[in-house]
């Protein structure tokens, strides 16, 4: 399931976007890795799920799996397919108990993916990145992989629900690697780690950077 609904995603996005995508020799041919991106549509992450060389588990609404009827069957079904981690609504992709789901996937040897901005930017900046990535790095002795997404924000709007193809481009940065402090590091370290993190997705996506955390929308 997983690898058919991820070949038949990657063949609709190249006929239909023609994406520009470099970098993918970065991403390390075995053992856990972190993905960690630029946040700006909806779609980031099945795009990254997509098109990545190895899978790669993003989080993903808990409803999104527990659907009734026909469309609640499909959509479980495609989350499944991709490869997406189920997390409770109102728990932070960036908190620490949510976090922790990510352990046993990366003590597996997978990949994982997280937005340290922690919800989609709106206005095109970069937002200063939430600690939840340097706490999994530094837990875990994981390399984080960062990626630079541009363009995404116009295959589907902010607001709308229809997709419109695109030319996008996916840039896939060097690995950074932290040391292995366990889970009780200091909040200093791991906002430094994180900060490097976010350096290298700027210096990627090619973003004007914001001074401040992004904050999602009240209806999210």
């Amino acid at each position: 399931m997983y690898q058919a609904t991820r070949t038949s995603i990657r063949a609709l996005i190249a006929t239909l976007c023609r994406p520009t995508l470099t970098g993918f020799e970065n991403v390390p041919e075995e053992g856990p890795f972190i993905v960690a991106s630029n946040h700006l549509s909806f779609l980031d992450s099945v795009i990254i799920q997509a098109l990545m060389p190895r899978r790669v588990g993003f989080f993903a609404k808990a409803e999104y799996f527990t659907g009734k009827g026909v469309k609640g069957k499909i959509m479980k079904s495609f989350f499944e397919g991709v490869g997406s981690i189920p997390v409770e609504r109102g728990e932070q992709a960036a908190s620490v108990a949510a976090l922790k789901t990510l352990l046993d996937v990366l003590e597996r040897g997978e990949g994982v993916g997280i937005y340290p901005e922690g919800t989609r930017s709106r206005d095109g900046l970069l937002y200063r990145g939430r600690t939840g990535v340097g706490w999994l790095t530094l837990t875990t002795g994981a390399p984080v992989v960062p990626v630079g997404l541009a363009d995404t924000d116009r295959l589907q709007p902010a607001g709308t629900s229809a997709v419109k193809p695109q030319h996008f481009s996916m840039r896939v940065g060097e690995p950074l690697y932290f040391d292995k402090l366990g889970p009780d590091h200091s909040l200093p370290v791991r906002r430094e780690a994180t900060d490097r993190i976010m350096d290298a997705i700027a210096a990627l996506s090619g973003q004007a950077r914001a001074s401040g955390y992004n904050k999602p929308p009240a209806q999210e």
